[in-house]
């Protein structure tokens, strides 16, 4: 195996650190399996630097980290705000509670896991809303997102609010893309368990993968945020997304099982934005002629899985506004570039 080390876009002896710089970019070539072109993979990385939002840049082929980059002073070892990715990661947590017998399953109603938290003068189908429908954005409620976060996150109990909102669409049809639905699955996780949605993030997750997680925003209740503001660094989102690729297994322990991965993958509605197939927190789309799984953040935080290359990709950038869903397609060509050189 033959290591360069890239230091502020300079290639440096192996192993040299110089005082006060930031070593960004870590190549490894000569791997068994992982077959990319290693100029390709230089140019794609200085591609994605470009982009003016990119903290990190880490990807993942085969099993083996191929590329790892920091840009303008980030390191991929520090935490980043991951902000909806964490969506995902709430979606992969249900999934683990569903296989412990925590929650029964995606079709059970969310009035039986919620109990007393199900606030008083709702519309009657809000008890009847599933754990699936809330996975896949498709509660019908009204959105908490967009126009509507900031007086949400203002409000005095988050859960409450996002369940007293009107129900504008059949519950189990269309896609409302609401930070409010992840929110009521870790108080459903919290109310279930009898643990926080941190002690089951860091137990499930955290430890068999062996990455940190440390503690995130909480609503006034103390519930953790299910569906923004958690911090993670990029190689921990990188041995996630490693896991989830290969069926949800590390080494010989079965983490997540195989068949919520794929249930997790499997199209129920489409994104009104992107037209990408949406599942349990996951999107689905085709890039370069594959199929192409991932997750992603406001301000350009994504985490993508492809299987067809053994390939997973992580960026994270400038979480702060403003930003648009334009920057997303722009990411979206560097991991075309990717699979195409693959």
């Amino acid at each position: 195996m033959l290591k360069f080390i890239y230091t502020n876009g300079q290639r440096a002896v192996p192993g040299l650190k110089r005082a006060g710089a930031v070593c960004a970019l870590i190549l490894y070539t000569g791997i068994a399996n992982a077959a990319i072109d290693t100029p390709a993979l230089e140019s794609i990385a200085e591609r994605a630097g470009q982009l003016p939002r990119t903290h990190s840049f880490l990807v993942a082929i085969d099993g083996e980290t191929v590329l790892a980059q920091g840009y303008r002073g980030h390191s991929v070892d520090a935490k980043a705000n991951i902000k909806s990715l964490s969506k995902t990661l709430i979606a992969t947590l249900v999934g683990a509670a569903i296989d412990r017998g925590v929650i029964d399953g995606v079709n059970q109603p969310i009035g039986d896991l919620l109990g007393p938290r199900m606030p008083q003068n709702v519309d009657a189908r809000v008890a009847t809303i599933t754990v699936g429908q809330l996975l896949s954005m498709q509660s019908g409620l009204e959105r908490t997102s967009g126009a509507n976060y900031g007086s949400w996150v203002a409000s005095r109990d988050w859960v409450a609010n996002a369940l007293q909102r009107p129900i504008v669409a059949e519950p189990g049809t269309r896609m409302l893309y609401s930070t409010g639905n992840s929110h009521v699955l870790s108080a459903i996780l919290t109310r279930a368990s009898g643990r926080s949605t941190l002690a089951l993030m860091r137990d499930w997750l955290g430890e068999p993968l062996g990455i940190d997680i440390p503690p995130w925003t909480r609503d006034p209740q103390g519930i953790y945020f299910g569906g923004n503001e958690m911090g993670m660094t990029p190689r921990a989102l990188l041995a996630f997304g490693e896991m989830i690729r290969r069926g949800g297994r590390i080494d010989d322990r079965q983490i997540i099982p195989a068949d919520w991965i794929e249930a997790s993958w499997r199209g129920r509605t489409r994104s009104v934005y992107t037209g990408d197939a949406y599942g349990y927190g996951w999107f689905t789309t085709r890039l370069a002629g594959v199929t192409a799984h991932y997750g992603r953040g406001y301000g350009g935080q994504v985490l993508f899985v492809v299987p067809e290359r053994d390939m997973t990709v992580v960026m994270t950038s400038d979480p702060t506004p403003p930003s648009n869903g334009r920057y997303f397609a722009r990411q979206a060509t560097i991991v075309e570039a990717l699979i195409e050189a693959s």
